[in-house]
């Protein structure tokens, strides 16, 4: 069985009505970008960086994964399939997808301020359970959301590299190709790896790569390549 590696972005959940400040000048729901997604933020004033991810977790239950996310998990049938995104809703998850790999945290988690990328301080929130001042994680630290912000590491992009260097075929959906480190995970495909990218406005792909464009958003143009990849 081949190894699929998809690399997802905002605009693959952007058309089950999920917006990040990049679609808004450098504002993400009013709020500048600076102080509610970086750790200078957070330190600055960890109440309203708290409260701000409370209700972006309240809006998942707004929202459903869209026809690219169910056809990404859908893919698992025909491929050893992995999913690296750099988004932190669970969209990916609830379309049925079962290998995925979180560049920049989840949403549905907390973590620990003093030691955040300790697994032993990782809870899964329950449906409805804001994080609270004062509520600290197991070491005793303030609880924090569990997100990569601006200004620290990304712990998982190890692991992200490692199943590029690995895959027979990479897919990358909704992303700029901009943000680094996750924009450098292409440069570890195997050279003779199928490369797609499927974004309406395909501007930022490196020369040297023989990637095949879908210039359609993220829905139709997995529509078009589920075709293409479970044609017998």
């Amino acid at each position: 069985m081949k190894k699929l590696v998809f690399l997802t972005g905002a605009g693959i959940s952007a058309e089950s009505g999920i917006t990040t400040f990049r679609d808004s000048g450098g504002l993400w729901e009013q709020y500048r970008v600076e102080d509610v997604a970086s750790i200078q933020g957070y330190y600055r004033d960890p109440e309203l960086v708290i409260n701000f991810y409370n209700e972006r977790r309240r809006q998942l239950k707004e929202v459903q994964p869209n026809d690219a996310h169910r056809l990404v998990a859908a893919l698992e049938k025909y491929y050893d399939c992995c999913v690296v995104t750099q988004n932190v809703d669970n969209l990916h998850e609830r379309a049925g997808s079962t290998h995925i790999i979180h560049l920049h945290g989840e949403l549905t988690k907390a973590t620990s301020t003093s030691n955040p990328n300790d697994p032993r301080q990782i809870v899964t929130l329950k449906d409805d359970q804001d994080i609270q001042m004062g509520e600290k994680a197991a070491d005793g630290s303030q609880l924090r959301p569990f997100i990569v912000w601006f200004g620290e590491a990304v712990p998982m992009i190890e692991p992200a590299a490692e199943e590029v260097s690995k895959a027979d075929i990479v897919v990358v959906i909704g992303t700029s190709l901009n943000v680094y480190p996750a924009a450098g995970l292409l440069s570890y495909a195997q050279q003779d790896a199928e490369i797609y990218l499927i974004d309406p406005s395909p501007n930022n792909v490196p020369g040297y790569l023989p990637v095949h464009i879908i210039a359609k958003k993220a829905t139709e143009g997995m529509k078009e390549l589920y075709q293409q990849l479970t044609r017998s």
